[in-house]
């Protein structure tokens, strides 16, 4: 049940938002083992912004944030999730400064879920 949120510089064509949005799902079934059903994807454009690394304004700036169940994966596995989504990163946008930051946040199973349910409490009912 992960959630990724992609906070981009620029409004990126229709064509290009969803081909990120089919990207980034595949890439957090296939990098982090999630249910690509189950993957949300939001990206958002800032309104009125400035986007500076060192003080200067970038032609192309993102931040990637994903969210897991903690302990669901790997150092291995988060290690190479970043790498692969830094490259998707940087095929989208050529521009893309390196200070790119892309994060796997971790929630404990009993702070988050869906459909009304933690994830804990869907654990148990694995069980």
């Amino acid at each position: 049940m992960p959630f990724a949120r992609l906070t981009l510089s620029h409004e990126p064509s229709l064509d290009q938002g969803r081909q990120l949005c089919t990207e980034l799902t595949d890439l957090v079934a296939k990098a982090l083992g999630k249910r690509r059903d189950l993957t949300s994807v939001l990206i958002e454009v800032p309104g009125a912004h400035r986007w500076t690394v060192g003080a200067d304004e970038q032609p192309a700036a993102a931040h990637l944030e994903v969210s897991v169940t903690a302990g669901t994966n790997s150092e291995e596995e988060k290690t190479a999730f970043i790498a692969s989504a830094m490259s998707l990163l940087r095929r989208a946008l050529p521009d893309l400064h390196p200070a790119t930051y892309i994060v796997v946040k971790e929630h404990p199973a009993t702070d988050w879920g869906y459909d009304g349910r933690t994830q804990a409490d869907r654990a148990k009912g694995r069980g």
